[in-house]
């Protein structure tokens, strides 16, 4: 067991399967300011360069002990490709969507022939080749996406989105039958240059923003035919307090649900999934990673392994102004859980 390679471990923690220990990684985004001035990517760049994308998600595990490579930094390329204008952001803050395709109705929507050379997918799928070829066949490699349902609310804009939920059902199951398709082909083509794990984070599924009803009946059979659907191990990240949807995202065929420090008690999320899927998660990014200190993160992260988790993670995307020392503490934490 103790030849393990980080990938092997990540893998088989996902699958449900025996580790020697609980891995420690990020499946949301990796990106730190101190590492951009450390290593010469900074963002926005780092958003279009292959080679700096590369390079900013590389340092996380190089420099932090992060036991996988996470790329890109943001929920907008996938977006931005399907038509979606993009502001891309500060070194400090992440790309965000600023105006959509269809937020009247959905006249003239149609997946883009080439889809994967609009925008910054081929930059994408250029780093992920890079790291491969840097980091070697043992490291695992975490391809980042929006999940359809954020992408179609980005595709008709949030306030569209909500009111077809409610008052047209028919355009709402159009768009996100739409969202859904383009979400499979983007992420095969990430596990094709080489991703390990697909992660879709899909904020706009959270009981936050849409019922727990509308969770089962329209949003779960959406991620279902995501992940049935794409050719890798596969996470789903839904920000806020999932426990009212919990147990319906068990049953969304995804070895890993992340989940925030919302959730409150890891035990009993843990009892909800059963062997339906793996818990990943839960420290606080903005409230333990974000402000540390130091032993607040190792107790915090000692609690959640002694609960049960099954991949020891931040709770939500890294804030870019965390120090590199947080993360490491994180590390080091599950280090000496099991000295």
């Amino acid at each position: 067991m103790s030849d393990m390679t980080l990938k092997e471990r990540l893998l088989n923690a996902l699958e449900g399967k025996q580790v020697d220990k609980v891995p420690v990684c990020s499946v949301t985004q990796t990106g730190i300011v101190e590492l951009m001035d450390e290593v010469g990517a900074p963002w926005p760049e780092a958003h279009s360069d292959p080679e700096q994308m590369a390079k900013l998600a590389i340092a996380n595990y190089e420099l932090s002990g992060l036991e996988a490579v996470r790329v890109p930094y943001c929920l907008t390329v996938l977006a931005e490709a399907m038509g979606c204008e993009v502001n891309m952001g500060t070194i400090s803050r992440q790309p965000s969507v600023t105006a959509h395709p269809y937020p009247k109705d959905l006249e003239g929507m149609e997946m883009p022939e080439n889809l994967l050379d609009k925008g910054r997918i081929q930059a994408v799928l250029g780093a992920i080749k890079i790291i491969r070829e840097r980091v070697g066949p043992d490291v695992p490699i975490i391809g980042g996406i929006e999940g359809p349902i954020t992408l179609a609310s980005d595709l008709a804009s949030i306030k569209s989105f909500m009111k077809w939920s409610l008052k047209k059902p028919e355009l709402l199951e159009q768009v996100l039958d739409f969202a859904t398709d383009a979400t499979i082909s983007y992420a095969n083509s990430m596990v094709l240059a080489g991703a390990d794990v697909v992660s879709i984070a899909d904020p706009v599924a959270s009981p936050d923003l849409m019922s727990p009803d509308s969770f089962k009946n329209v949003l779960q059979p959406r991620l279902q035919k995501f992940s049935s659907n794409v050719d890798s191990v596969t996470v789903l990240h839904i920000c806020g307090n999932v426990n009212p949807i919990l147990n319906y995202m068990a049953d969304c065929g995804f070895e890993g649900l992340s989940v925030e420090e919302k959730i409150g008690s890891v035990k009993k999320a843990k009892e909800i999934l059963g062997d339906r899927a793996r818990l990943v998660g839960n420290i606080s990014s903005p409230f333990t990673l974000l402000p540390g200190p130091v032993d607040k993160i190792k107790t915090e992260a000692k609690q959640v392994l002694a609960d049960g988790v099954d991949v020891l993670a931040p709770g939500c995307g890294i804030a870019p102004m965390t120090p590199l020392s947080h993360i490491k503490a994180m590390v080091e934490a599950r280090d000496e859980y099991y000295a």
